[in-house]
């Protein structure tokens, strides 16, 4: 039990500090006055745009709050760069059950943070709000303008209006450039980021492309052997003669972890699910007048096939180091386990079926250069008994578990 407290206590305590763990890079900010300042911001990945930001001068410092209010822009080395803008948005709604009939876009003007994708003499920009994906451009001098994508309903017909191929076509005047080029454009920056990088070579413009250098390892497979110390209770309500109290056994366990990240926050949560095989196999025995012999023995072999899916939360210590913490729901498949209760000649007086249900596990770990790791498990009590009538049990265990990253 102090073992169980322990264990959770630190989860607790783990994910309410979890919060400012996210990792400050190397950035830059420019104020209403246009003074430039180099310091660390909090590195999010923000998956909509932001309004503020938090940044510090130093390692140590504590972080401080900025807003589009009082910069004009910001962004983290080789990941990402925002400016400020005031703009005009149409902010109809993309959702069928939310779409209004009128084609044309309702623009209101707002100052907002904008992504930068390409910076040159052709520049795209994206604002993102939820489901709200909206493009921006601007050529030479020019404002910043949004480029025209609206889908509308008219009597339960969804139609769209694509003016932005008409912006480009005017706009993205070069001879390497035709209307074919432009026809089939989706409204993405998947479609739009090579056209503008071929507009700006076209003209022979410098120009800076604005993504993450970093490799996108969203999914890691591990293998993760362990150690498990379990113990087991079975209890009889009609007799206790039979009551066993199984001790502490140390047992292995095999399992394969497959880990994939959530692109969104600085990629500090993940969905994992780990196939695993643990047994437990102990026996007892016990002095008592009601078998022959006097010598009532208890033999369990418990095996099962478990199947953990859950939720991790990992955050940075140091540069190659990082702490987890994660919470699973335990799915337990069939399996042949069973209880034995035998005379001290060996033969078999009866056997109990010993089967499972979902349980839930708590862990948390290190994981050092993202290949190397190392977790302390704690899985909730299980009655292996449930399928027996007048029978009981509390099957314990905490898993200490090694990993290896193979991707």
């Amino acid at each position: 039990m102090k073992k169980k407290h322990f264990l959770i206590t630190l989860l607790v305590i783990s994910f309410i500090n979890s919060y400012s763990q996210i990792s400050f890079e190397k950035g830059y900010f420019i104020d209403e006055s246009d003074q430039r300042y180099e310091c660390l911001i909090k590195s999010i990945d923000w998956r909509n745009n932001p309004t503020e930001f938090k940044y510090k001068m130093f390692q140590n410092d504590k972080g401080i709050t900025a807003n589009v209010e009082n910069v004009k822009e910001f962004g983290i080395y080789s990941v990402s760069k925002y400016i400020r803008d005031r703009v005009k948005i149409d902010r109809s709604s993309d959702q069928v059950n939310m779409m209004d009939s009128n084609k044309d876009p309702i623009l209101n003007e707002e100052l907002l943070f904008l992504n930068v994708l390409i910076e040159g003499e052709a520049s795209l920009y994206l604002y993102t709000d939820n489901n709200l994906i909206r493009l921006f451009y601007k050529v030479s001098d020019s404002e910043i303008s949004q480029l025209i994508y609206k889908r509308f309903n008219i009597n339960e017909k969804i139609s769209t209006n694509s003016y932005f191929k008409n912006q480009i076509f005017q706009t993205l005047k070069c001879e390497e450039i035709e209307f074919r080029d432009i026809e089939d454009l989706q409204y993405s920056k998947k479609d739009l980021v090579p056209l503008f990088v071929k507009y700006n070579d076209c003209i022979q413009s410098e120009y800076m492309i604005y993504q993450s250098t970093e490799k996108e390892d969203l999914f890691s497979l591990t293998l993760r052997p362990g150690l498990n110390y379990s113990s087991l209770k079975i209890q009889n309500s009609m007799s206790n003669s039979r009551d066993f109290n199984f001790d502490k056994n140390v047992g292995f366990r095999y399992g394969i972890e497959a880990e994939f990240t959530l692109p969104y926050n600085g990629k500090i949560w993940s969905i994992i699910i780990e196939p695993t095989y643990q047994y437990f196999k102990s026996e007892q025995s016990k002095e008592t007048n009601t078998v022959s012999g006097g010598i009532l023995v208890s033999k369990v072999d418990y095996k099962s096939i478990e199947l953990p899916v859950g939720v991790r939360y990992n955050y940075y210590i140091k540069d190659k180091l990082k702490l987890f913490t994660n919470v699973s729901t335990v799915f337990v498949l069939p399996s042949k386990s069973s209880i034995q209760f035998l005379r001290n000649d060996g033969s078999v007086l009866s056997e109990l079926k010993a089967v499972s249900r979902i349980n839930l596990a708590l862990g948390i770990g290190l994981k050092y250069s993202n290949r190397y790791s190392l977790e302390m498990r704690y899985n909730k009590k299980r009655n292996i008994l449930s399928d027996n009538n007048n029978w009981d049990s509390g099957y314990n265990s905490l898993n200490i578990v090694f990993g290896f990253s193979l991707i």
